[in-house]
C-alpha cells in the first residue's frame, strides 16, 4: 500500500545588500532544506509531496477531506501565518477555511501530523511561528511556550533515547550525533516522551482523536542538524519509523 506524505515548509529566500563604498547592489538566493528528509522517506517507501513555504501559502489543502489524501502531514520551519493567511484572504478579503483548524480536524479523523522544529515552527525566533494557542497545538502531543522558545547549542548537544521500546526508535543505537539547537517544548500528560535533548523533549508522540501526532523539537537538516546528523546511518530509519508511527502503521 502506498504511503503518502505532504511536507510543507523547509524553504527560504535570502535578500542581501552588498555595500561597496558609495555604491551598493542586491542579490537574492532561494534555497530548500528538505533533501535529506525527502530522500530518507522515499527510501522508506513514502510517496512525498513537497510544498515549499511560498507554494504552501496558496496550494496547501483547505479542508480535512482534502488532507485525507495523505497519511501524514509534516510541517517544518513554516510559520502559522503562511497557512492561516491565504493570499486571496490577505489581499482580497476572500473568506476561506482556517487551514490550521483543518489540520487539527484531519488528525482527529485519523490523519497523522508531524511538526519538526526550527526558527519558524512551534514558537520559533521572536515567537514569530505563532503556533502556541492555535488549533495545531491542540492536535500536537506537546504544549508550546508563548515566547521565543529556541535553545541554541553551538557547542553541540547529544540526544538520548527516553523510551527504547517505542517503535520510532526501534533498532537505533543509543549514541546519536550532536544537534546545535532545538525548540523548548513540554510533553502533554498523556503523551509519550521518546527521546530527549539536554533536559528537554526531543521526540514526543501521542494520539489526538482517531489520529496520531509527533513533535520533533530540532531540525531535519542544517543548521540545527549539522552534517554528522543528516549523514548518520540512523537518520533514514529514524524519519521513516517516525512517519510510519504517525500514520498508524
Amino acid at each position: 500500500m502506498t504511503k503518502r506524505i505532504l511536507i510543507a515548509g523547509e524553504s527560504w529566500t535570502v535578500h542581501s545588500i552588498h555595500q561597496k563604498g558609495f555604491d551598493s547592489f542586491t542579490t537574492t538566493e532561494y534555497a530548500e532544506g528538505v533533501r535529506w528528509l525527502k530522500t530518507a522517506l522515499e527510501k522508506g517507501g513514502w510517496d512525498v509531496t513537497f510544498q515549499p513555504s511560498h507554494v504552501a501559502a496558496r496550494d496547501f489543502p483547505f479542508t480535512p477531506e482534502d488532507l485525507a489524501a495523505y497519511d501524514v502531514v509534516l510541517l517544518s520551519d513554516i510559520g502559522a501565518n503562511t497557512l492561516l493567511l491565504h493570499p486571496e484572504t490577505f489581499t482580497k478579503s476572500r473568506v476561506l477555511p482556517n487551514r490550521l483548524a483543518s489540520i487539527r480536524d484531519y488528525v482527529a479523523k485519523g490523519g497523522g501530523l508531524v511538526m519538526v522544529g526550527g526558527y519558524l515552527t512551534f514558537q520559533g525566533i521572536d515567537a514569530k511561528a505563532q503556533y502556541a494557542g492555535s488549533p495545531i497545538e491542540e492536535a500536537l502531543p506537546v504544549s508550546i511556550e508563548q515566547g521565543d522558545d529556541r535553545v541554541e547549542a553551538p557547542q553541540g548537544i547529544h540526544p538520548t533515547i527516553a523510551d527504547g521500546n517505542h517503535p520510532i526508535v526501534a533498532g537505533l543505537d543509543d549514541e546519536w550525533p550532536i544537534l546545535l539547537g532545538y525548540n523548548r517544548i513540554a510533553a502533554k500528560p498523556d503523551a509519550t516522551l521518546v527521546a530527549r535533548v539536554g533536559d528537554h523533549p526531543l521526540i514526543v508522540a501521542g494520539s489526538f482523536g482517531q489520529g496520531r501526532s509527533v513533535a520533533f523539537a530540532s531540525d531535519c537538516g542544517p543548521h540545527w542538524a549539522p552534517p554528522p546528523f543528516v549523514e548518520w546511518p540512523g537518520y533514514d530509519r529514524l524519519w521513516t519509523q517516525l512517519c510510519d508511527w504517525a500514520a498508524g502503521q
